[in-house]
């Protein structure tokens, strides 16, 4: 994807005008009327693991896909997963009656953030809406992100056996170039990478070869070519982020942008897209600090690409709370304490001037929201004891975002393994909204 300058003009509302309180989808109102036709909508987050993220942005993607026929949600996730979630909200014959045999599958850490209660809820909600509608009016569940490379292989060896033979020789070659490296990424090494790369070159060749011959079902191409993009895309993230190159952040966004922008062509020249991933991924990377390192983001690209056909990006954060982390990749997952937010950041300022959860829309530049401001940014990977000196992401508010939604407590996310009361669900599942 040709990349602009990050010196361009952004262009953005003018600054933010506040709408208190939030407390039902009604609350959301100016939002859907900022939105009006647009056709991407990005909602971010500033954490992984934290429940009123989820519930809003449900909140939001079902008043968009009930009243602006929004085609799918793409979020943060690994295609193959994600994929399978897509089948079953569009009620595939081979998919699990229960969302939840489904969900418990997922198991590249951190499990949490799409194997929950909150994302159960929404895909039973999705399930229903599609019920009774056309395959080509059922909206999706996609995953963007490109760690994936052995089960998009896997996947494709899967599907390409019985289809395409001859692809699937491909496949078996690209996964015996990897197989020594297969459950330790960490050392997929330089040498190796030339070889693999042009494995994963050629199966990606072949199967855009033959795309139109595979037609067990309406989206089998899509799924053989976006698993053939995945294995080339994340032996490039991989190579480049294990010999400490500065690239992998830009390689991840930009495949989640090619990603979407296949969907959106899968999806028709009417297709809206819903957008879920992290603040650092939606909110312009101009508006930060990320841009002095040359780093883009999805919201970036975006803005820079689609901006006419309607691009709107919303923050979500809060001053305070518990949340689901790992205190190092690949740590058990724990209900970490998210202590008050440092004194001089744009979530300590909006406490201050009031304890009510609001949402924010941008209409005109001026005040603490047109100046650089830290503003909080909780990875996977939390250690609340660091909250004085990082976790925080120099911020323009009013151009890094459209609107932004303001929780002052918020609490832990609702993994799948926590099930009260022996039950098959929580007592406040869906979570009320």
């Amino acid at each position: 994807m040709k990349q602009t300058k990050t010196s361009e003009k952004i262009k953005h509302k003018e600054s933010f005008t506040i709408h208190s309180p939030l407390s039902s989808p009604a609350d959301l109102d100016p939002l859907i009327q900022l939105i009006g036709d647009s056709r991407y909508v990005l909602l971010g987050e500033a954490s992984h693991g934290t429940h009123e993220y989820y519930i809003w942005r449900t909140a939001i993607s079902k008043r968009l896909i009930e009243e602006k026929g929004f085609s799918f949600i793409a979020v943060e996730g690994d295609w193959p997963d994600c994929y399978q979630v897509n089948r079953f909200v569009k009620n595939y014959p081979d998919s699990p009656a229960k969302v939840t045999d489904l969900l418990k599958k997922f198991n590249r850490w951190p499990t949490w953030m799409w194997s929950n209660w909150e994302i159960a809820a929404l895909a039973e909600w999705l399930k229903n809406h599609n019920l009774h509608k056309e395959d080509h009016h059922k909206a999706g569940f996609y995953g963007l992100d490109v760690y994936s490379l052995y089960e998009s292989l896997d996947n494709m060896l899967k599907y390409l056996s019985t289809e395409d033979p001859e692809a699937a020789e491909y496949v078996k070659s690209a996964i015996h170039c990897f197989e020594p490296f297969h459950g330790d990424d960490h050392k997929h090494p330089g040498n190796i990478s030339k070889i693999c790369k042009e494995k994963v070159k050629s199966l990606l060749v072949q199967v855009k070869a033959k795309l139109p011959n595979y037609d067990k079902d309406r989206e089998a191409p899509l799924n053989a070519e976006q698993n053939a993009y995945v294995a080339l895309n994340a032996e490039r993230y991989y190579s480049e982020m294990l010999s400490f190159g500065s690239s992998s952040w830009n390689i991840r966004d930009i495949h989640m942008a090619d990603t979407l922008e296949r969907l959106m062509k899968f999806h028709g020249e009417n297709a809206k897209a819903i957008i879920w991933e992290h603040n650092t991924h939606i909110g312009d990377a101009r508006a930060t600090d990320m841009k002095d390192d040359g780093l883009l983001n999805i919201g970036q690209i975006l803005r820079e690409k689609h901006l006419s056909d309607g691009v709107v990006l919303v923050g979500l954060g809060s001053y305070k709370g518990t949340v689901i982390a790992g205190s190092k990749w690949g740590a058990p997952m724990k209900v970490m304490e998210v202590p008050e937010a440092k004194a001089d950041s744009i979530e300590a300022m909006l406490h201050n001037e009031s304890a009510n959860n609001r949402l924010i829309i941008s209409e005109k530049q001026k005040g603490i929201y047109r100046k650089s401001i830290p503003h909080r940014a909780i990875g996977v990977v939390y250690n609340p004891e660091r909250e004085h000196w990082g976790n925080y992401v120099p911020s323009i508010m009013a151009e890094r975002y459209d609107a932004f939604l303001f929780f002052d407590e918020t609490k832990a996310l609702h993994p799948l393994h926590i099930t009260p009361n022996k039950s098959d669900m929580p007592e406040t599942y869906p979570f009320g909204l």
